[in-house]
């Protein structure tokens, strides 16, 4: 397994950026399809960006496309979620997800998570 820990989130107000950052430990980073999800309050966990592992394919939901990008440096085992013009619906818990089958879109996918950080933003 991948060992992930996300850092970066905090408190913005809406229309402000935010990067988050995951570092990854243990097995080989680079073979492992990275992606993020994010859960709000009382609602499912659902998906965000997903970067592939074999051609660096990026893939977001519609909610943040344009908004948000997605990127990896496997020489750092880290992977990055840029968010750009952050509205207050971005607000949730945000993870970092890795795994070796590629269904960028299902948290299924992903057998290893962080433990997530918090990402509010303001009125």
């Amino acid at each position: 397994q991948v060992q992930l820990v996300e850092s970066g989130g905090g408190l913005v107000q809406a229309g402000g950026s935010l990067r988050l950052s995951c570092a990854a430990s243990g097995r080989t980073f680079s073979n492992y399809n990275m992606g993020w999800f994010r859960q709000a309050p009382g609602k499912e966990r659902e998906f965000v960006a997903a970067i592939s592992w074999s051609e660096g394919r990026e893939y977001y939901a519609d909610s943040v496309k344009g908004r948000f990008t997605i990127s990896r440096d496997n020489a750092k085992n880290m992977a990055y979620l840029q968010m750009n013009s952050l509205k207050p619906e971005d607000t949730a818990v945000y993870y970092c997800a890795a795994g070796v089958v590629w269904k960028y879109y299902s948290a299924s996918a992903y057998a290893n998570w962080g433990r997530g950080t918090q990402v509010t933003v303001s009125s």
